[in-house]
């Protein structure tokens, strides 16, 4: 989708809100981590508590050399995948994790790497493992200004309930391509059916590192934009999802900006809406801010897949 030139002035002050915001709600980890060894290279990064707690599960897990290790004896994915299963479901039961999805991740060196094992969704923060998510900005147009569709996540969901959300956004399960991911998230979370979703155009990918309770996320979101026309009303199918509203882009910017109340838009959907009004020069690039709020989209990390030697 070409940038479309919107008329919307965002005043210097909400610009230098959601940087500052952004900057706090999306700091590089600062503490110390151990990282989770796989055939020689850090997959995960795991808080020291967290790395002796794994490491309790001896049939399963070792810390050598500075780095919590699979036993030799589970040399395959199938084999790590099996054994990690009833460590994640003793963890779940300690109340160490989220909510269980009973969805699984691919844990590998890239995106399109073959897995090192699967793991539980809800272990990904504790793992500290690289995971992978689709989200689509739900544009119309009207009256020559772009206006964007936002959701609010349903009080019962066990990350950010209750948060403003992007219209459309869902985790990338073990063996799911991005594509298929829009489409069965845009029709659970809005009712945008199979030929509509398939309009949707990736422009992307942002990025986050940070320090969450749970521990530490680690994730890549793919962006698209979806043209929806001004008739489109979206209908939540899954329960996931509590209300919608559709604003200008001048009024996303404002909410991105708020650091707390009823309005607040979680972090990472945050971000995509940033990168939303930057690709279309809502902020504009002589913006005092525009170099930051550009850098905040792909941060600098210490936690990438390094190869590392290990026994």
């Amino acid at each position: 989708m070409d940038a479309f030139y919107n008329r919307s002035v965002i005043a210097a002050a909400i610009l230098t809100g959601i940087r500052s915001r952004l900057a706090a709600a999306l700091a590089p980890p600062a503490g110390e981590y151990v990282p989770l060894a796989v055939d020689g290279r850090a997959l995960g990064w795991l808080t020291p508590r967290r790395a002796e707690r794994l490491a309790q599960f001896r049939d399963c897990f070792v810390l050598r050399d500075g780095a919590l290790q699979f036993n030799a004896d589970l040399a395959s994915a199938d084999a790590r995948s099996r054994a990690v299963e009833g460590v994640t479901a003793t963890l779940a039961r300690e109340g160490a994790l989220t909510q269980w999805r009973n969805e699984r991740y691919a844990v590998a060196a890239g995106f399109d790497a073959a897995p090192a094992f699967l793991l539980e969704r809800a272990a990904a923060r504790y793992f500290g493992v690289s995971a992978y998510a689709a989200h689509v900005n739900g544009l119309v147009r009207l009256d020559g200004e772009l206006a964007m569709w936002i959701a609010r996540r349903s009080p019962t969901k066990a990350i950010d309930p209750g948060m403003l959300d992007n219209l459309v956004g869902g985790g990338i399960a073990a063996y799911a391509g991005v594509a298929d991911t829009v489409i069965k998230e845009a029709w659970e979370e809005a009712g945008i059916g199979r030929a509509l979703a398939q309009t949707a155009q990736p422009v992307g990918a942002v990025h986050l590192c940070r320090e969450q309770p749970d521990g530490l996320q680690r994730e890549t979101i793919f962006v698209h934009d979806l043209v929806l026309t001004v008739d489109f009303s979206p209908a939540n199918q899954d329960g996931e999802v509590s209300d919608y509203r559709r604003i200008s882009l001048g009024e996303a910017a404002r909410l991105v900006a708020e650091t707390s109340g009823p309005d607040t838009v979680m972090a990472d959907a945050s971000l995509v809406i940033v990168d939303c009004l930057l690709r279309h020069r809502i902020i504009p690039a002589d913006s005092p801010e525009h170099a930051a709020l550009s850098a905040l989209r792909h941060p600098r990390s210490r936690f990438a897949v390094d190869t590392m030697t290990a026994a």
